[in-house]
């Protein structure tokens, strides 16, 4: 065994447990820190395939912006943690058999006979002055350009709808309006009542024994 494939275990081995531990931890920030383990291995295996421009994205797209507004958003929501331990003991075993169920899939989809180094063999060497970024680009924006400019429009479609779902008019705000505070009248503020003064008190001849 070769020291590639020694290191593709390992980050495979990395990859897999902290993608269950997403899935199975019950507490959010723990299961978003995972995640963040798991991209950190999928970069890995990309820079063995000799992607690294992908590994690059993957670092510092997904876990330098995506995952780290997802885990401020998730601590400040609050979530309540006993109650999606309730719910993950109440679907452990429809969880369990699901799993297996995929695994099992799995298993005959990405099996030796399909995947195997005799039909994927390993990459060939490639030569000094190979540029992985331009051979991206001109892959992407010549072969797959339409795929490409489909999964755009799908992505601004999806924004333009998350923004219209969860717009809301405000409910019970308080506003600052400068040109009703410039337009305004004393009368409309201030209401000057008459009323007749009080009788003054003769304390001189007040009977012995009251209160002061």
């Amino acid at each position: 065994m070769t020291a590639v494939q020694v290191i593709f275990y390992l980050f495979s081995l990395v990859a897999i447990l902290s993608s269950v531990f997403v899935v199975a931890s019950p507490n959010p920030v723990r299961g978003a820190l995972s995640l963040v383990l798991t991209f950190f291995a999928m970069s890995g295996i990309w820079l063995l395939l000799q992607a690294e421009f992908l590994a690059l994205i993957l670092v510092l797209v997904y876990v330098g912006a995506v995952m780290t507004l997802f885990l401020f958003v998730v601590m400040m929501l609050r979530v309540n943690v006993m109650s999606l331990r309730a719910g993950l003991v109440r679907y452990l075993p429809f969880a369990i058999l699901l799993s297996l169920l995929i695994i099992g899939m799995m298993v005959i989809v990405v099996g030796p006979k399909q995947f195997g180094l005799t039909h994927l063999p390993l990459p060939p060497a490639l030569a000094k002055d190979y540029n992985n970024l331009a051979d991206l680009g001109n892959m992407l924006y010549t072969n797959y350009a339409y795929p490409f400019e489909i999964a755009a429009v799908l992505l601004l479609t999806a924004i333009i709808a998350a923004i219209s779902l969860t717009h809301r008019k405000p409910h019970k705000r308080k506003i600052q309006n400068i040109t009703k505070q410039i337009a305004v009248k004393r009368a409309d503020r201030v209401k000057l009542v008459c009323m007749p003064s009080a009788k003054k008190i003769n304390l001189v001849n007040k009977p012995s024994g009251a209160e002061q």
